[in-house]
């Protein structure tokens, strides 16, 4: 599996890692894995199930047990990649703020963590893959020959979740997505198990003063540089 090449991308929240990973995918013609929505899935499974009620402790082994069964599909449609939990089509759930809430619940679990794990690296396939996460070049492709790590500030990236839940008719305001894009941050880097920090060898960049066209010219460069000949015949 090594000789095929991985772009790790990871970065908390509002960086817009799923946007440029994206992009980069399509520019490469490669397979693209957006472990955030594995885990939000993993999210709605367990609210549905009763596993996340508030005021009650997390049952782990219960949980554990769930993700290692999940029943999640991946499906092109008519251009756009669509998420089912089952016969559900949870595409649209999987991109609110409860979602993102829940998954940060359900990855500081280390048994739940290593259960997803192979199904993450099965979308490892020619030929290449951008993955987009938050331990994608520390844990679940260590080996990756390009691996990047995004950050922004805080109140960059709320303004920009703000922005993009009010553009789906969310209703918040700019001081509670900063509570909750705070305390996502803290789960994210004190959790036990693959803890959110740049891999020792990523390529580090803030894109608090970039919009995305100027983020992804970045991004491909760094391509470009370590992965020339994929771009060969583009």
């Amino acid at each position: 599996m090594s000789s095929i090449p991985v772009i790790a991308i990871d970065g908390p929240g509002g960086v817009g890692k799923g946007t440029l990973s994206r992009l980069l995918a399509a520019r490469l013609g490669w397979h693209l894995l957006d472990s955030g929505a594995i885990y939000r899935a993993m999210g709605l499974a367990a609210a549905g199930a009763g596993l996340l009620k508030a005021g009650q402790a997390m049952d782990e082994a219960a949980l554990t047990a769930l993700a290692r069964d999940l029943p999640l599909r991946f499906a092109e449609q008519d251009g756009q990649t669509r998420a089912y939990l089952g016969a559900d089509d949870i595409t649209e759930e999987l991109r609110s703020a409860e979602a993102g809430q829940r998954a940060s619940q359900v990855a500081v679990i280390p048994a739940l963590r290593a259960a997803l794990l192979q199904r993450q690296r099965d979308f490892r396939r020619m030929p290449g893959l951008v993955a987009d996460g938050r331990d994608m070049g520390t844990v679940v492709f260590a080996d990756a020959p390009l691996k990047i790590f995004l950050t922004a500030s805080v109140e960059e990236r709320s303004k920009r979740r703000l922005k993009q839940l009010l553009e789906q008719g969310a209703s918040a305001t700019l001081a509670q997505v900063e509570t909750e894009i705070a305390e996502r941050d803290r789960r994210d880097r004190e959790r036990s198990v693959a803890p959110l920090l740049p891999a020792p060898d990523a390529r580090l960049l803030d894109n608090s003063g970039q919009n995305i066209e100027e983020t992804f010219r970045v991004l491909e460069g760094w391509a470009r540089d370590t992965l020339g000949e994929f771009f060969c015949c583009q």
